[in-house]
């Protein structure tokens, strides 16, 4: 399994925001890198984001780790992407593709990249608003373009051709490199390999699934089989 995963292109990220889960995860060398957000600290019960962050960098010094910003006005985003940039050079700052009015960020990531911050814009789901973020990209540093497919999937949209279109699209800035993001199934790193698509974020459930990669599908329908017959029986039900 391992073998499977480790001679894939694409670079996996484990997204969430559980520090033990991290740190497990950061010993498993397929995991290439790590991604959080506001929703994932929230649910893992995080209430001092500071500490949680310096926890984490301070456990995970070698690899990319994105923290995001969580003001909607765009002058406190920038001293909040100063200051999370601030905590470690293998830190990413997100920063959403709009604020809550619709406004677009293009302007602060234009300016965040010029000073050397590392950004990886979040929240993309359309050519458009990758074609504007490139724009905005310093073509010396470093950064992230975070597509959401998943979401774009959860609409009735197949997100792999928009997907390899945006592949296409960065080619021309060498350092951006696209983030499959918001994966709903294991299949999605393939399909995110396939196109050539540099980094997928997968949650740590999605993650958990892992051992399944070339596992017997006539073995897994009588796992499948296995598992109605004893749920049954535990459950009791008579006819």
């Amino acid at each position: 399994m391992k073998h499977c995963i480790e001679h894939l292109h694409v670079k996996v990220f484990a997204d969430g925001a559980d520090l033990a889960s991290m740190l497990a995860l950061s010993r498993e060398p397929h995991i290439k890198g790590f991604t959080t957000n506001p929703t994932l600290m929230r649910k893992a019960g995080i209430c001092d984001y500071r500490a949680f962050a310096r926890e984490v960098l301070a456990a995970i010094p070698d690899r990319p780790i994105s923290f995001e910003v969580f003001s909607d006005e765009f002058t406190e985003m920038a001293r909040q992407a100063k200051e999370i940039a601030s905590w470690g050079r293998n830190v990413y700052v997100k920063v959403p593709i709009t604020n809550t009015r619709r406004e677009p960020s293009y302007d602060l990531i234009r300016c965040l990249a010029r000073e050397g911050v590392k950004v990886n814009v979040t929240a993309i789901m359309t050519i458009d608003q990758v074609d504007a973020v490139a724009d905005a990209l310093n073509p010396r540093v470093p950064a992230c373009v975070s597509v959401f497919a998943g979401r774009i999937a959860d609409t009735g949209v197949d997100p792999v051709p928009l997907m390899a279109e945006c592949v296409r699209r960065l080619a021309p800035t060498p350092l951006a490199e696209l983030i499959w993001a918001s994966p709903r199934e294991l299949l999605n790193i393939f399909q995110a390999n396939d196109i050539g698509c540099h980094i997928i974020t997968v949650t740590h459930d999605i993650l958990k699934k892992l051992n399944l990669v070339g596992y017997s599908l006539a073995d897994y329908s009588l796992d499948t089989v296995k598992m109605f017959y004893e749920d049954a029986k535990a459950a009791g039900f008579t006819l």
